[in-house]
């Protein structure tokens, strides 16, 4: 699809004035720049690993649509993290646990788990070499509570499908939670050091997914032009903020209610693309599906190549933490988080059941580029010993008397007042 781009920007000139201002001059890059390769990397996909990106994309939305809601801070969550430990713990279910997951996850019925496994272990391998100037991580691993019976099928395919690595703790050593915790951080360069405070008497395992990106902007932004300048929040009112201004590389996608622009990193196989609502975050939520995702970017694949725009965006950084089990339920994933429940027989034969689903995040854009990294844990617990019940008879009542191995009834009758 190719757009008028001149018609298209004085119809959406009024949105520039917001948080990311758009002057488009040539539709060709700048002669001069030094752009030695802007050629993005193949990478071959068959048709199972086509299913399972979609899926993973359409979760991911999903599961920020409902993170927004009610939320008014910065925030930000890794779909590929999140969809790559829910595949682990995946492979442990069993029965209506399973199905219930894999659907949350959108992975089709006629896609098996193995199918799965063998579509992101090949995805996987060649994001992490798409590109040599982009430095990006990914990691999993599984921490289990030394004694506890993990099943070796299990373990094999954390292994083998997902290179995991694979240890046993002392959860009730201080020196668990410092392990855990330095897995984390040493996976995402220091930028995310702490995923756990404590680690409960009934955890058994934690399955974890890393994710780290670093990359460099294909056109980077002159660092003596980034100036204060207004940023206009949905209550109406505004403040001045740390803002960069550069002539970069850009392609573009317009909506009735939204502009969006998608810049590059290094050779282009990465690229950041930032969407500005024509109303309100909220409004424009109201409408934002999948569908709306793939209609942008399928807009912005449109363009054969990067022109040339001027730029005005903010510089921000911070860090984000949010436990994901509601959403989850309200997506479908239900039993998993309910004791004796949960089929998590995938794992262990004891009686266990997801305590939570957690994800840390932290993001740094500046004139250099974008530092981004994920930490997505999943804590598994033991069931707990149900408590003796309580029954209390403290309103009229009827009793009855009986033999019972023949139920014969013998003496009926009701109580209304005990006294």
């Amino acid at each position: 699809m190719k757009f008028n781009l001149n018609h298209t920007l004085t119809m959406k000139r009024k949105i520039f004035f917001i948080p990311i201002l758009v002057t488009l001059a040539l539709f060709s890059c700048k002669k001069d720049d030094p752009t030695p390769n802007l050629t993005p990397k193949e990478i071959t996909l068959t048709a199972k690993s086509t299913q399972v990106i979609a899926s993973s994309n359409a979760f991911g939305i999903d599961l920020f649509t409902k993170t927004t809601e009610g939320e008014n801070e910065n925030l930000m969550l890794s779909p590929l993290s999140a969809t790559t430990a829910l595949t682990m713990l995946l492979n442990g279910c069993g029965g209506n646990t399973y199905t219930q997951l894999k659907a949350t996850l959108g992975y089709p019925d006629d896609l098996t788990i193995n199918e799965v496994n063998e579509a992101y272990k090949g995805l996987v391998g060649q994001l992490l070499s798409a590109d040599p100037k982009v430095k990006m991580a990914l990691a999993n691993s599984i921490f289990y509570r030394t004694g506890f019976e993990v099943k070796a099928p299990f373990l094999s395919t954390m292994h083998n499908e997902f290179n995991a690595h694979i240890q046993g703790l002392d959860f009730g050593s201080p020196s668990a939670l410092t392990t855990i915790n330095g897995w984390a951080s040493s996976n995402t360069f220091g930028k995310i050091p702490e995923v756990l405070t404590e680690i409960s008497g009934d955890a058994v395992m934690f399955l974890m997914n890393a994710l780290y990106f670093k990359g460099d902007w294909s056109y980077q932004f002159d660092k003596s032009l980034t100036h204060d300048s207004p940023f206009y929040f949905d209550n109406g009112t505004s403040a001045n903020v740390n803002t960069m201004q550069g002539e970069v590389g850009a392609r573009f996608a317009y909506g009735d209610n939204y502009s969006a622009i998608e810049l590059p990193y290094g050779r282009t196989n990465f690229t950041m693309i930032l969407i500005v609502p024509s109303e309100t975050l909220a409004n424009f939520y109201n409408g934002f599906s999948n569908e709306t995702w793939e209609s942008i970017t399928s807009s912005l694949d449109g363009y054969p190549e990067f022109g040339t725009a001027e730029v005005y965006m903010p510089k921000f950084k911070f860090s984000y933490e949010k436990v994901l089990n509601d959403q989850l339920k309200s997506m479908g994933m239900v039993d998993a988080f309910e004791p004796f429940l949960a089929d998590l027989s995938g794992i262990a034969d004891a009686s266990i059941y997801v305590d939570f689903v957690k994800q840390n995040t932290f993001v740094d854009v500046n004139e250099e580029g974008t530092e981004a990294a994920a930490v997505t844990t999943i804590g598994i617990d033991y069931t707990a010993s149900p408590g003796p019940k309580i029954f209390k008879v403290d309103k009229p009542f009827v009793f009855a008397i009986r033999e019972r191995t023949t139920n014969t009834l013998m003496f009926i009758g009701q109580v209304t007042d005990p006294r």
